[in-house]
């Protein structure tokens, strides 16, 4: 139920591409950023945003709007992550 109002949401704020990801324990996101903005919906796991040295950890049912243009990394936490996208512009993330 959570996830189909969180896809909803999505939607209603104009998302254009939404999908589903699972990440396998201990995946590094190098550093890069985005065209414009993405949002991640946590559904399992953890994942920890790192920018330039200040870190944010995003856990399961929490949201977390990425700062679109600001480089930065990302770790997925021993547990793995699975999580919900949102992207402006296909395939940013």
């Amino acid at each position: 139920m959570i996830e189909e109002t969180i896809l909803q949401q999505f939607e209603d704020e104009g998302f254009a591409h939404i999908f589903e990801r699972k990440d396998a324990p201990g995946t590094l996101y190098p550093v890069h950023s985005h065209q414009d903005k993405v949002s991640v919906y946590i559904t399992h796991g953890d994942v920890t945003f790192d920018f330039s040295g200040e870190s944010i950890t995003v856990s399961a049912w929490e949201r977390f709007d990425v700062p679109f243009g600001k480089e930065h990394s990302a770790t997925v936490w021993p547990a793995g992550c699975q999580y919900i996208v949102a992207e402006m512009v296909k395939w940013d993330s």
